[in-house]
């Protein structure tokens, strides 16, 4: 398979930090989109930004900025199959995401999730660590997505479906298994972000 392209999922609506683009927070000098950009780039073949609204508000990063074609806000499948669609018309096989309120996700992200997917019908995969009582705990909004799903993901999202681990379960998706929970933190609160810095 060639090597996917990377969408960045921006496109939540940030009510915990009293609204507005998490992804422009600043932390340790650096806003946390850059810090995602700076870990994702050099693992895909290309990148966009999935958010709505102005694109010009990301104009600094010089990324294609693609918006919901699902009305309404319809959580992180939404923005994958705005990626999708958009991975499409660049002639790409799949695409994987990350999101852009977690600013410390493995730099070997890609890799692992293609190689969760190796031998299954889709490259379908996502991102999970250990959980003490689950066995695992997935995180939806990293995972590598096959173009070749759009369409049924659209069917979906049409009917209402918002999570991602029935979509990706209905499909057989791989789970790609990080030691690292805490490389998947996300900043959510003020406070979240406070423990961002500490942990830099």
């Amino acid at each position: 398979m060639k090597q996917p392209l990377g969408v960045i999922l921006a496109g939540g609506q940030a009510t915990r930090m009293g609204g507005g683009d998490k992804g422009l927070l600043r932390l340790g000098g650096q806003t946390l989109l850059a810090r995602v950009i700076d870990r994702l780039e050099p693992q895909v073949a290309g990148l966009a930004l999935n958010a709505n609204g102005d694109a010009d508000r990301f104009a600094e990063f010089g990324l294609p900025v693609i918006g919901d074609s699902i009305e309404g806000f319809a959580g992180p499948l939404a923005g994958v199959l705005a990626g999708l669609d958009w991975a499409a018309t660049q002639g790409a096989d799949a695409i994987v995401t990350a999101a852009a309120d977690t600013p410390f996700f493995p730099c070997d992200l890609v890799p692992q999730l293609l190689a969760a997917s190796e031998g299954r019908l889709h490259p379908l995969a996502l991102a999970a660590t250990p959980h003490p009582t689950r066995g695992t705990a997935r995180h939806p909004t990293f995972g590598l997505w096959p173009v070749a799903l759009r369409n049924d993901l659209r069917a979906a999202l049409q009917c209402g479906l918002r999570k991602v681990v029935l979509w990706s379960d209905t499909h057989n998706g791989a789970e790609a298994v990080f030691p690292e929970e805490a490389a998947f933190f996300n900043v959510n609160t003020p406070d979240d972000l406070a423990h961002a810095e500490a942990m830099l």
